[in-house]
């Protein structure tokens, strides 16, 4: 899944500062998500670098950036789940239920982060390298839990049913 993801990341011309659809799809829902909140949100590629510049009320606030979209927090998830994998059916549902909430959790994430760098630009380390990496790995290891005890061969082979 790596490797076809960086394949797909490959098809954009860094020299041109070109920014692949689904970190674009993530600006716009982060985008969308903050409006519904009254919040004045401007997005605008980066001048030189492939990125979105996020302004807030004619404020530069934050950029999102490739690494913003989640599709390696994705990857993660999904091989974790086909490790211990269960039934087809079953671990297709689980990986799209997943990957959604993720998805969903991560827009928020970034919407949460942008507006506490607005009221806390003292808190950026904080908020950006540890509490929200936190809340998102903490929501996967609580995916994984929640497969490996009710879904996968392993807890089958283990129930006491």
């Amino acid at each position: 899944m790596t490797l076809l993801y960086a394949g797909y990341l490959n098809q954009f011309v860094s020299g041109k500062f070109e920014i692949d659809a689904f970190t674009s799809l993530v600006a716009n829902n982060t985008k969308s998500f903050l409006e519904f909140f009254n919040y004045k949100i401007i997005l605008a590629p980066h001048l030189f670098e492939p990125s979105f510049n996020v302004w807030v009320n004619e404020k530069l606030v934050v950029r999102i950036v490739e690494g913003c979209n989640a599709v390696s927090v994705f990857i993660l998830f999904i091989s974790f789940i086909v490790a211990f994998n269960g039934k087809f059916f079953e671990t297709f549902i689980f990986i799209l239920f997943g990957i959604l909430l993720i998805h969903i959790l991560n827009i928020i994430r970034i919407a949460l982060l942008t507006l506490g760098l607005i009221y806390y630009p003292e808190y950026e380390h904080l908020l950006h390298d540890i509490v929200f990496p936190l809340f998102i790995y903490g929501v996967v290891f609580g995916l994984w839990v929640i497969w490996v005890n009710n879904f996968s061969f392993y807890a089958k082979k283990n129930s006491t049913k």
